[in-house]
């Protein structure tokens, strides 16, 4: 009960600011997401995603992935989703070209 060995906790990454985790699992939504263009940054609101412009918003969305990379000692596992092509709010080319982002600078997929 209560352990890491279970997966049962969720976290942000304000509830794992600061803290040091053996292992981490991190799932990669399409609000931060690799395109033709580098980097894009995205909020959902109502039913669509919105592009961010203020550099400050970017800035704090492109930390909070930071924070949530940095924490494991032993290991990590990325989940990109692959999509639902039914979904216009999870479309998969939302998260392919993330996926292959992160395949292209050595990550291996399992």
């Amino acid at each position: 009960m209560r352990s890491s060995y279970y997966l049962e906790d969720v976290a942000t990454e304000f509830k794992i600011q600061g803290l040091e985790l053996d292992w981490v699992c991190v799932t990669w939504d399409a609000d931060f997401r690799y395109s033709n263009k580098g980097w894009e940054h995205r909020s959902f609101r109502g039913s669509r995603w919105t592009q961010i412009r203020k550099e400050a918003r970017k800035n704090y969305l492109k930390n909070a992935y930071r924070v949530l990379l940095t924490r494991a000692r032993q290991g990590m596992v990325i989940v990109v989703p692959s999509g639902d092509s039914k979904d216009h709010t999870r479309s998969p080319k939302f998260y392919d070209k993330t996926y292959e982002y992160l395949k292209d600078v050595g990550f291996t997929e399992i």
